[in-house]
């Protein structure tokens, strides 16, 4: 069994699965979920419209492209939790946590801000679970260093992962190889039974406050 989390090598793949492998059941799963989450996110969302003039001042959402399916960008929408600003974060930049508000503090450790992600999901521009899309800008340089980075946009990505569970958040080079090598089993593992677990795990970490 490959070692992701130790060692950053592994052996591309040609029968990668496409848009075509995807089962009924995860395409079942993804909507019928997504649509019981509407409520909730209709009520976040009116807390928030609510709260942020007091502790987060700014739009509702954050928008940003990211890479998709095939490579091609998408737009992704989030609940914003950071102050605006204009400055941009690079490919391997940490992440700028200064600008963390308060609330988004709170958003991030519950994943409440990751809630509007349903939205992309009945848009059929993500899954529940998948590879974790990132900045389209930064996931071009990701391709161009990262071996096998190209190979994890055979599938939707997902609001959560694999890696994610697993791994946490990455911001080194070193850390995204391991990342791909841990998407790439995903993909080669890839089942309903799976996703169900990686589903668990997911909720487990929330439940946890880890990873935010």
């Amino acid at each position: 069994m490959f070692d992701f989390h130790n060692d950053t090598a592994f052996v591309a793949r040609a029968d990668r699965p496409n848009r075509a492998a995807i089962p009924r059941t995860k395409f079942i799963f993804d909507r019928t979920v997504a649509l019981l989450l509407l409520g909730p996110l209709a009520v976040c969302a009116g807390v928030l419209l609510l709260l942020n003039p007091f502790l987060n001042a700014g739009p509702l959402f954050f928008v940003q492209e990211r890479m998709g399916q095939d490579c091609k960008p998408f737009t992704m929408i989030k609940f914003r939790t950071m102050r605006v600003a204009d400055q941009t974060r690079g490919a391997f930049d940490p992440l700028d946590t200064d600008r963390v508000t308060p609330l988004g503090r709170f958003l991030r450790s519950s994943r409440i801000d990751e809630l509007p992600q349903i939205i992309n999901v009945l848009r059929a521009e993500m899954s529940l679970i998948g590879p974790r899309p990132d900045c389209y800008d930064h996931a071009r340089v990701y391709i161009n260093v990262i071996p096998g980075y190209a190979a994890r946009q055979a599938v939707l990505p997902g609001i959560s992962g694999y890696a994610q569970t697993e791994l946490g958040y990455i911001d080194d080079a070193d850390a995204m190889r391991r990342r791909v090598a841990a998407d790439l089993y995903y993909l080669d593992h890839a089942s309903f039974g799976f996703d169900l677990h990686i589903a668990w795990r997911t909720l487990a970490v929330v439940a946890a406050r880890r990873g935010a």
